[in-house]
């Protein structure tokens, strides 16, 4: 075969041994059964045929076209972070058994699948401070929106799910999107301040509220006051969902301590490359008593006949497993390759690492907010806030975006898009990977705009 087309798997003389096979002269006579009406006529409008070095050189350069974080200086967050990962991570989850495994539907054969997901279970559950965790979910949107289902199916005949505004737009769009069909009722209790009101909460809730959903830091990247959220919940005798960043974890109270059922959020900082929007990875956790009505599946350890550790699916709550009116959810997988990564990232970085990466969070983006001000960008918002936060600007900021393009920096996400009320406002996101020379240069430019 020549080179211009050695990456093409059938050869002339395969395609005429499969038409032998099948009894045909021709590849046409395949698709005798199509109307002759239907089929395309003519030649398509294609290129001239590449090799395989001009094949890849081609796609280098439409691939460069894209602004990467490789690239670009990054500042937006808005759910999906541009944090460090170690090298090991790429590593690990780049060897074929992992990379290539699919999922274990025979379980007792996928040894090291199912420890993978066992030891992130166990993780997962020591970063939340809850009692049992999952092998992951698709992401933290469908992780939230699982958790309102779940509330609705433990507590029977309350329908009600309460949550703020401040949670993630696109876990709202999730939430309403998954409640059509058990006809859950969703009340949104506007924020305040950047926050969500408690006294407002407390009003919304009675006793037919299933699940108060409220997220830490909110999307806003304010910190809320969670305990006196989960109080509220629980004084009518609702479920708290708590919807956490993992490495916000590192400085703040785990979901466990103030009183959280359930815990769940996005896991992609832990490890998981942003990646153009996905696949991303949803950690969804819970206390004992919930076990039985998590969605997905749960990993276990047991001992065999002989006294050897083995490794099991425990629990698959989902109706291929049980009766259908008994199934929680109709989640058939899990992100195992991602909570691999996840797994490789929290044993890489240990519990000291996970808090100097938050530290430094905390510490960038605080001083990001106040050179940023000192520019003449207030904050939008007074509470105190982790590594994202909202600055108002008095020049549109679709024009301050444009602007850091030019300077190849990819500046904060436009409230506007979600919140009319917010169109002047950006809100950047400072992880540990962005130095001071990179946010001096984000407030300069921004500063020129003014």
């Amino acid at each position: 075969m020549s080179v211009k087309h050695r990456y093409l798997p059938n050869t002339d003389a395969d395609r005429r041994k499969m038409l032998e096979a099948l009894g045909l002269r021709s590849v046409q006579e395949l698709f005798a059964d199509v109307p002759e009406r239907v089929r395309f006529k003519g030649t398509m409008d294609l290129p001239p045929a590449l090799s395989e070095l001009e094949l890849v050189r081609h796609v280098g350069e439409l691939a460069a076209r894209n602004a990467t974080v490789d690239g670009y200086v990054c500042f937006l967050g808005a759910g999906a972070y541009d944090h460090f990962i170690p090298s090991v991570v790429r590593h690990i989850t780049g060897r074929a058994e992992f990379y290539t495994a699919y999922t274990p539907y025979q379980p007792e054969v996928s040894q090291a699948v199912l420890q993978s997901i066992y030891e992130y279970q166990t993780l997962i559950c020591e970063l939340t401070g809850m009692e049992v965790a999952n092998a992951s979910m698709y992401d933290g949107a469908t992780a939230a929106a699982e958790a309102a289902i779940i509330s609705s199916y433990a507590l029977p005949g309350r329908r009600k799910v309460v949550f703020s505004s401040a949670l993630h737009p696109e876990y709202r769009e999730t939430l309403r999107t998954y409640a059509r069909g058990p006809k859950l009722h969703l009340l949104e209790v506007p924020a305040e301040g950047g926050v969500t009101p408690v006294d407002r909460l407390r009003e919304a809730v009675d006793d037919s509220t299933a699940c108060v959903i409220a997220q830490q830091p909110n999307f806003f990247g304010c910190i809320e006051d969670m305990a006196a959220l989960g109080e509220a919940a629980h004084a009518v005798g609702a479920h708290f969902v708590a919807c956490v960043d993992p490495i916000s974890l590192g400085v703040l109270k785990p979901p466990g301590e103030y009183g959280a059922d359930l815990t769940v959020g996005e896991g992609q900082g832990l490890g998981v490359p942003l990646g153009f929007g996905g696949p991303y990875l949803g950690f969804f956790a819970a206390t004992g008593k919930l076990t039985r009505r998590m969605p997905g599946r749960i990993a276990g350890v047991t001992v065999d006949a002989e006294g050897k550790r083995g490794f099991v699916l425990t629990l698959q709550t989902r109706e291929q497993h049980i009766r259908r009116e008994k199934a929680t959810s109709n989640i058939c997988s899990n992100e195992a390759l991602c909570a691999l990564a996840a797994t490789v990232y929290l044993c890489t970085m240990g519990k000291q690492g996970i808090r100097e990466v938050a530290e430094q969070c905390l510490k960038k983006a605080a001083y990001a907010a106040q050179q940023l001000e000192a520019a003449g960008f207030p904050r939008t918002f007074a509470a105190p806030f982790f590594k994202e936060f909202a600055v108002r600007s008095a020049v549109p900021v679709e024009r301050v975006n444009a602007a850091l393009l030019e300077d190849r920096i990819i500046g904060g996400a436009p409230l506007g898009r979600w919140y009319p009320e917010l169109a002047d406002s950006l809100l950047i996101a400072v992880t540990e990977k962005r130095t001071r020379q990179e946010i001096d240069r984000l407030v300069a430019r921004m500063g020129e705009l003014r």
